[in-house]
């Protein structure tokens, strides 16, 4: 399983429900991208300002238009790759939150995705 952006698309998820993606068509599993305005740049700035502010987050690559972020738990230190794909044709940023390790994540992937995109708008404002 590659990591990054291929063709406008991040990495199809695994058949393990430990991950969340907004380019899924596993609908258990898929989330809204989130909308930016303004440019890219800004829209990615953002973003890396947000992950600084949250615990136990490595941003481990980028380019123009992707973020490779990995959060490790606080106990086990598990380790999950979040990847963001800034899409500047339509506005969005789409992302994929998957845990390394395991079969379930007892919901944090969704749950830590949904509160980047709440910090995000937040931030937006």
């Amino acid at each position: 399983m590659y990591l990054g952006v291929k063709d406008g698309q991040l990495a199809p998820l695994k058949g393990t429900p430990n991950a969340v993606s907004t380019q899924t068509y596993q609908m258990d599993k898929r989330m809204l991208p989130i909308a930016f305005s303004g440019t890219k740049a800004e829209a990615m700035g953002r973003m890396k300002r947000i992950l600084a502010e949250s615990p136990r987050v490595q941003i481990e690559s980028e380019t123009e238009n992707y973020l490779h972020a990995v959060f490790t738990s606080a106990v086990f230190r598990f380790k999950d790759d979040v990847e963001f794909y800034f899409d500047e044709q339509a506005d969005v940023i789409h992302f994929r939150s998957a845990s390394r390790l395991g079969q379930f994540d007892f919901g944090v992937n969704r749950k830590r995705m949904k509160e980047l995109t709440k910090r995000y708008e937040e931030a937006s404002r």
